[in-house]
């Protein structure tokens, strides 16, 4: 997507109508148009029959959780989903990154930072596919250009945010990966102190990995330093 030449369409499920409303008039500048739902049973009624590029969706819900619309989110789409969650609330925001979300803020947060947020998740996938258009170590394969992923020639589900850790990794096989380069590439953000995104994403991906039967290559942990994937024997 060119955000410099097209409307974004952004959803916001939270009960805040003070939010929504300042929300809707701050994104707009920038092309970002905001549609506001007050529950979780609206918000997902709103995503079944729209087109959405992102959802923005806070955890603290009436009727059906935050946590719990993500689930039925992820069972159907990989939309890039951003967790609003209450300032120092960690566990809330661990169980919405295992759950799929790509990334949060942390409430009150400066409208600024949920743009530059919304722009860096949705900027990766205008980011430019190697002249291969293929990546593939062992079974696992991916194909930047149509943002497709496999092992074993079966289609792979990840999350935005998974398959650009994914492809940063099998960039560079073997080669450990940063932290801060896994957050940069794949968030758009720095990383952030005491940060453990990154971490749960791993452990998301690495999941799916082996549930789709790949246990050759390994995505391991150089404590202190950062990830890599081993070549499998």
């Amino acid at each position: 997507m060119n955000m410099d030449h097209h409307t974004t369409n952004v959803i916001l499920i939270d009960d805040d109508r003070e939010l929504g409303v300042m929300l809707t008039d701050f994104l707009r500048p920038d092309r970002l148009e905001l549609t506001v739902c007050g529950s979780g049973e609206d918000g997902l009624e709103c995503l079944a029959s729209g087109n959405f590029d992102l959802v923005i969706l806070d955890i603290m819900l009436p009727g059906i959780s935050g946590l719990d619309a993500l689930k039925q989110i992820r069972r159907t789409s990989d939309v890039p989903v951003i967790m609003l969650t209450a300032r120092g609330d960690d566990m809330d925001r661990i169980i919405g990154l295992e759950f799929g979300a790509d990334d949060y803020l942390a409430k009150p947060f400066n409208p600024r930072e949920l743009v530059a947020r919304i722009k860096a998740i949705l900027r990766r996938s205008q980011r430019e596919a190697p002249e291969s258009d293929r990546l593939k170590l062992g079974e696992i394969e991916l194909q930047p250009r149509t943002r497709r992923a496999s092992v074993g020639g079966d289609a792979l589900r990840l999350t935005g945010t998974e398959f650009e850790i994914l492809r940063c990794l099998l960039e560079t096989p073997g080669e450990v990966v940063s932290k801060e380069q896994l957050s940069e590439r794949a968030l758009g953000r720095r990383l952030l102190p005491y940060d453990r995104s990154i971490d749960t994403h791993i452990s998301n991906l690495r999941g799916k990995l082996e549930q789709a039967g790949n246990h050759k290559e390994s995505i391991q942990n150089q404590r202190g330093v950062g990830y890599l994937l081993i070549p499998g024997e």
